[in-house]
């Protein structure tokens, strides 16, 4: 047996175990004839998959359209879960294959901070390494998702499998203690699937916002700190100049749940309030029970071992009188610092108590000072080991989370600022029309009120119900900033950012709330412009340049510090333009951004607003940074996390700990490795950067005309795909268009790729791209080819392109996408349109391989070819019993028994394909 044969049968063992234990459950709950049933249709869809067996094919489908609505929904039910529990069992095999890498001490894997940090000193950058830190930033942001299927009752139950399964592979068990895990495994998969899938009612804001903090409790509270020192260990390892370093705030995750105003409506400044107040709550919950364990841990007494005088005066004003601790100072002092906590949790939460005569902390920076105290003086008394352990956790905790955990983001769309500032106009101006003004009248009646000292809110005024609404949101970010600190809410971004007048708008409102002073061109938010269609991102550069041009503007980013974020929208940039123009008009600006950036001494910061699916910019993050243009990352990036890929990346903390190592890792080599190993090689970099644009220009064109100029496409994505199902899924606290409407240009990205993925075509994430490279061939027959296989193998960009677009099309199958197009009524719309798709489709799979020299979809990806044969006939069944509910509810058999199995079936394939919205 070769040696991946041995790895995946690891894998395989985990899989059948958690298998027969869900038939067990099954056959428990449902009787034998269900679950015979049951493994019928998985055989089947076995050999159909697996051996392409026609005959399996068919039975199949006889099999699944003569089965009652209650035996499809046990048949979705069980498919699902197990998909679930293939997730459990992939993530403990990579956890597995990197324990074992690190025992065997083989060489530092790609993407760990050890391979970033050895290639940094290699590379004779060491020296660079503190100046990188002093102004590096990384930060993950969490985004509520509005097709998030899953629930957070279904994720504890499989963050409970996982810890069994993480047991077995760790500790030496008796043959009583392997039994005893088995049966607890067994526990808990009949746990699961007792735990429904589906939410009853639909989520609210602050049910997402619980669901995003859920992932502190597993991994991020822990992890983070954790990762910082063992950079800072790794570091004086290489280098004895970094012994005792301690690193600075470099990275924090970030939120935009209760923050994201864009199209959701129930975000208001109570939710706000609440969602800060939520966020404050769990960061002091975790500190008292850090600080009572580290109160319990340090007994140490003082005639055995000194302490500072700092410590000792701390334990004096402690209240603890306890004589069991009278020569216990740590334990004083560190009962006095718990009481403060308390009392501050008190005033800032409303949890808990506040001890007569107890001073609470008014700041993190207050709670950081008297652990400081505790730290030198163990340090000074020879306990060096004692104050890097809980305590040194402890302490970066205070530094990274502070009293309000994550600093939350606030976003809202530039119409709404729009009319919210023409509204404000029109009071104190009547008869001004705000929105009837040309860009350069705009731009000069809002840079002379925001000179003026005066504001334009009248207490005694009445507005309409938005703009009340957004001020007191801005008002909400004035009084968190004084209760929290201005780390609590940093960053104000807007959402289809098209002029400079968008920036001016949003910079008047934080005047108005108090958070732009006029006088000293001070702003105490930074004004981030989210540059999302392909129009958008073309002007995105000039619209900078243009503002940082304004003197106002420029004295607002002095008093940022010559800092300016922009953020890239790559998931409306895709549905506007598609795969291949998305990410080239993407990079494209990138270097223009770099060079306006330059030319005006303004340092860049890009915050990337990736999705889970290839269709709106997702893929594996290390790639896509080191894919990032020269001078793109300058050691600071932000990317947002959204739904399921939260819970794919975050719900278990050891995955999660790599995932934020691997933000880090490719941060580092992305900023301080020669940028000639990033970019094409100088001699063949202007004839590939000419061939993107014209393969670009060709898919565009090959996008637009199937998505928006073709008649009857609309109709054909509605009745083709779940996408009406989807929008009555209780899967978000957010509409699924922006617009009571169907068109696509007022669908919302995220369902429109969750769609095209439940019917397996994938089609945002490849069409265009084969159209593209039959056109450049032909155009150029003795050099195109070539030139194009030379890009894969030499410029990073078109090489994580490629590779994103493989991972997209082995996860499509264009026959199972042939049977929802039978959903199409219209008999000729649906052979004019899925004959279009097809054709592409072919096209695209041989342009990938005449590019990658590929015979087969994944190849140089053993590990998600695994993956597909692994869970892909489990997935099958499901899609082709989502085909037939559809058709049974389109005709009329619309009961609720019908509606939850379509529900259950989206849940289902979303679980098995896990990148999907």
């Amino acid at each position: 047996m070769q040696m991946n044969e041995v790895k995946d049968e690891l894998l395989s063992s985990d899989i059948r175990q958690l298998g027969r234990l869900l038939g067990d459950a099954i056959r428990s709950q449902l009787g034998d004839a269900a679950f015979d049933g049951i493994e019928n249709v998985r055989q089947l869809a076995i050999r159909f998959r697996r051996d392409h067996d026609e005959t399996a094919r068919a039975q199949l489908s006889d099999a699944l359209e003569s089965m009652s609505q209650e035996e499809t929904t046990q048949l979705i039910r069980a498919f699902s879960y197990f998909s679930l529990l293939a997730n459990i069992a992939e993530d403990q095999h990579h956890i597995r294959r990197t324990r074992a890498h690190l025992i065997a001490g083989s060489p530092p894997r790609q993407g760990s901070l050890r391979h970033a940090v050895g290639n940094v000193f290699d590379a004779g950058q060491a020296d660079a390494l503190e100046t990188f830190f002093e102004d590096a930033f990384v930060s993950p942001v969490f985004t509520a998702h509005p097709t998030e299927v899953q629930r957070k009752s279904i994720q504890n139950c499989q963050l409970a499998i996982a810890r069994l399964l993480n047991e077995r592979d760790r500790v030496q068990m008796t043959p009583e203690e392997a039994e005893q895990n088995e049966e607890a495994l067994g526990r808990g998969i009949v746990t699961l699937w007792q735990t429904r899938l589906l939410r009853t009612t639909k989520l609210s804001v602050m049910d997402e916002v619980e669901n995003g903090l859920s992932f502190y409790d597993h991994t991020i509270l822990r992890e983070l700190p954790q990762l910082y020192s063992s950079l800072e260990t790794m570091l004086a390892q290489r280098d004895a100049r970094w012994e005792d370093t301690e690193l600075p705030n470099f990275m924090k995750v970030g939120s935009w749940i209760g923050g994201d105003r864009d199209g959701n409506p129930f975000v208001t400044a109570d939710i706000l309030r609440s969602t800060l107040q939520q966020q404050a709550s769990k960061v002091f919950g975790f500190y008292l029970e850090e600080l009572r364990k580290l109160a319990s841990q340090l007994s140490l007494a003082q005639k055995l071992n000194g302490c500072s005088d700092d410590l000792r005066a701390l334990a004096e004003r402690s209240a603890d009188a306890s004589p069991h601790h009278a020569d216990e100072p740590y334990r004083r002092a560190l009962h006095g610092v718990v009481a403060r906590a308390e009392a501050a949790r008190f005033v800032l939460c409303g949890k808990g108590k506040q001890a007569d005569g107890v001073t609470p902390y008014a700041s993190a920076a207050e709670l950081l000072a008297d652990l400081d105290v505790v730290h030198h003086s163990l340090a000074g008394n020879g306990l060096r080991a004692l104050a890097r352990g809980r305590l040194r956790q402890l302490r970066r905790a205070v530094k990274v989370f502070g009293f309000s955990l994550a600093p939350l983001d606030l976003r809202q769309n530039s119409d709404v600022h729009e009319r919210v500032v023409g509204e404000l106009f029109a009071g104190v101006q009547p008869g001004l029309v705000y929105l009837e003004l040309d860009e350069e009248a705009r731009i000069a009646l809002l840079l002379k009120e925001l000179s003026s000292p005066r504001l334009l809110m009248s207490p005694f005024a009445q507005y309409s119900e938005e703009t009340t609404g957004e001020l007191a949101i801005f008002r909400g970010v004035r009084d968190a900033h004084l209760k929290y600190g201005r780390e609590s809410v940093p960053n104000c971004i807007i959402s289809k950012a098209a002029s400079v007048s968008d920036l001016l708008e949003v910079a008047l409102l934080l005047k108005e709330a108090g958070l732009l002073r006029q006088d000293s061109l001070e702003v105490d938010v930074n004004i981030i412009p989210l540059f999302e269609t392909i129009d958008d991102l073309r002007a995105g550069p000039a619209i900078m340049a243009r503002a940082f041009g304004l003197p106002f503007y420029s004295g607002l980013l002095a008093s940022r510090g010559r800092q300016q974020e922009v953020m890239l929208g790559y998931s409306d940039s895709n549905k506007d333009g598609g795969f291949l123009t998305s990410g080239w008009e993407l990079y494209k600006a990138e270097i223009e951004l770099v060079n306006v950036f330059r030319e005006h001494q303004v340092k860049l910061r890009l915050f990337h607003g990736r999705g889970g699916s290839v269709g709106r910019g997702g893929g594996p993050s290390y790639e896509a940074i080191l894919a990032q243009p020269a001078g793109a990352v300058q050691g600071q990036i932000r990317l947002t996390e959204q739904g399921e890929v939260i819970t794919a990346k975050y719900a278990n903390p050891e995955v999660g700990r790599r995932n934020l190592e691997v933000l880090v890792a490719a941060t580092i080599q992305s900023t301080l490795l020669p940028q000639a190993q990033l970019q094409p090689k100088a001699s063949a970099g202007a004839g590939h950067l000419a061939a993107m644009e014209e393969l670009s220009g060709t898919a565009l064109n090959a996008y637009r005309e199937l998505v928006y100029g073709t008649e009857g496409f609309e109709q054909y994505f509605w009745e083709s795909t779940v996408i009406a199902e989807i929008a009555a899924l209780n899967i978000g606290s957010r509409p699924a268009s922006r617009k009571k409407s169907t068109s696509i240009e007022d669908l919302r990205a995220i369902p429109w790729v969750l769609s095209w993925a439940q019917c397996r075509l994938m089609l945002p994430g490849w069409f265009g791209f084969g159209s593209a490279v039959q056109a450049y061939v032909k155009a150029h027959p003795d050099t195109g080819a070539e030139l194009l296989r030379g890009m894969y193998q030499d410029w990073p960009f078109f090489t994580s392109l490629l590779s994103n677009m493989d991972m997209v099309l082995a996860k499509s199958d264009i026959a199972i996408a042939g049977k929802y197009a039978e959903l199409v009524k219209d008999e000729a719309l649906r052979t004019a349109i899925f004959t279009r798709i097809r054709a592409e489709y072919a096209a695209t799979l041989d342009a990938l391989k005449l590019i990658t020299g590929q015979e087969e979809l994944q190849q140089a990806n053993p590990l998600l070819q695994r993956s597909i044969r692994h869970r892909f006939p489990y997935i099958d069944p499901l899609n082709h019993v989502q085909v037939e509910l559809l058709k049974r509810f389109r005709e009329g058999k619309q009961d609720a028994a019908a509606r939850t199995g379509i529900h259950l079936s989206i849940n289902g394939i979303a679980a098995g394909l896990r990148n999907s919205g």
